[in-house]
């Protein structure tokens, strides 16, 4: 039980830091991201508004004519005006910006492609007309981030580089993988060993209250045994005593006391043999046997068994558990209807038994398997019940690798017991 414990609470940890740092890695690079786009397309603004271009008589669309109108070449149209002061930030100045100026009558009037070689005038005019074709006024192409500005007479497309921005980006998600990655795995390590430190103690103690159980268990059958023998004897003797009664009553108690705790002790450490069984032809005779108790205090069964659920497990700790919760419907419903399904889900055979009860609260609930605790405290073992019965039925089932849960609403309560089906 302690190592599906230790087993969670490692899982736990591990899903625990991966999902925070996966939500990290998230939100450092929206942010980033985020910041990194708003300032270049406050650069990219401050760009548009310092470009400044004197019209001059349009390039011809031609691209083989050197010649203007009447054959004339027309003049160098040198730079944009404006370029920008000496005081601006040093990103601003160091910052690659194209633009495209196009005229209201769709004609190429000047590609400024910074002087760099990345793109060629060819590249930003076809990229610039692609834009204005979609019609968008801002966005990002390529690794380029973009605006449409109306001048006067003509269109800025105005472009920034982000090329250098991104592989920034790009190293900073390679570097925090590669660090992250490492990270996650050293407190994997870390988190196991805290676990095994954390979890020690209480396994130690958890063996030792079992040990102690199955030794006092066995310690006390035997003098049960003879005090039930001895009176016997005795009431041969002497007749009907009250005193005697009372003494044979309680050892009878006592007696149904051990023999659970002797099968609880049985079901959390021994290594019962597994073999075939037909979980269902197991379910419907435990169901048959159980009818005239049933009958006897006015409960009805009624049943939905699946036919041909066959499993590996140990027959005589599926039978108990079976009888558990039967017993514990039969004993506790407050109604005259008991439930019982059982049906193939998967790869799991899936036990219940539904019964009419009163509203159990949550925190209740959660300790119905614990040992020796009973909703009801003011019945002190009554029918010489101890509050064992659920904690066999949990230790049975966790026995075979399965799961029990209870849950109860709309005035019913429903005890479900998980079991794969391995064969």
């Amino acid at each position: 039980m302690f190592n599906k414990s230790r087993r969670r609470i490692v899982l736990s940890i591990m899903g625990s830091l991966i999902l925070l740092f996966v939500i990290t890695l998230t939100v450092i690079l929206l942010a980033s991201y985020r910041e990194i786009r708003q300032k270049n397309t406050e650069m990219l603004k401050r760009y548009v508004d310092l470009y400044s271009f004197n019209q001059q008589p349009e390039i011809s669309n031609d691209p083989m004519s050197e010649s203007g109108p009447l054959g004339q070449k027309p003049p160098d149209l040198g730079p944009p005006q404006g370029l920008p002061p000496l005081d601006d930030p040093p990103d601003f100045q160091l910052s690659t910006f194209y633009a495209v100026a196009i005229s209201d009558n769709g004609s190429l009037l000047e590609v400024d492609n910074g002087e760099k070689n990345l793109y060629t005038e060819d590249e930003l005019a076809s990229i610039a007309m692609k834009i204005l074709d979609k019609g968008k006024a801002s966005g990002n192409v390529d690794h380029l981030t973009f605006t449409v500005t109306q001048k006067p007479g003509y269109t800025l497309i105005a472009f920034i580089d982000n090329t250098v921005s991104e592989s920034s980006l790009n190293t900073l998600l390679h570097n925090m993988l590669w660090v992250g990655g490492a990270a996650i795995i050293v407190l994997f390590f870390v988190s196991l060993l805290l676990s095994r430190r954390i979890i020690h103690p209480l396994e130690e103690n958890d063996r030792r209250q079992k040990q102690f159980i199955s030794d006092a268990s066995h310690e006390l059958k035997t003098p049960v045994a003879v005090i039930g023998t001895n009176a016997e004897l005795l009431s041969r003797e002497i007749g009907n005593n009250e005193w005697l009664g009372n003494i044979q009553y309680e050892n009878e108690r006592m007696g149904e006391l051990v023999r659970q705790l002797l099968d609880l002790s049985r079901a959390e450490n021994a290594e019962a043999p597994m073999e075939q069984i037909d979980f269902s032809r197991l379910v419907t005779g435990e169901t048959l046997a159980f009818e005239t108790l049933a009958f006897e205090r006015d409960r009805v069964f009624q049943t939905d068994v699946e036919d041909g659920i066959v499993l590996t497990g140990n027959r005589t700790q599926l039978t108990q558990l079976v009888s558990i919760l039967l017993d514990n419907a039969i004993r506790h419903t407050t109604g005259s209807v008991i439930g019982i399904l059982l049906k193939r889900q998967g790869h799991h055979a899936v036990l219940s038994v539904i019964n009419d009860s009163d509203e159990i609260p949550q925190d209740k609930l959660e300790h119905l398997f614990d040992r020796f605790y009973r909703v009801d405290e003011v019945r002190n073992s009554e029918g010489q019940h101890y509050g064992l019965g659920l904690s066999i039925a949990k230790a049975v089932v966790e026995k075979h690798d399965g799961s029990i849960i209870a849950s109860c609403q709309d005035g019913k309560i429903r005890f479900t017991a998980s079991i794969p089906i391995k064969k």
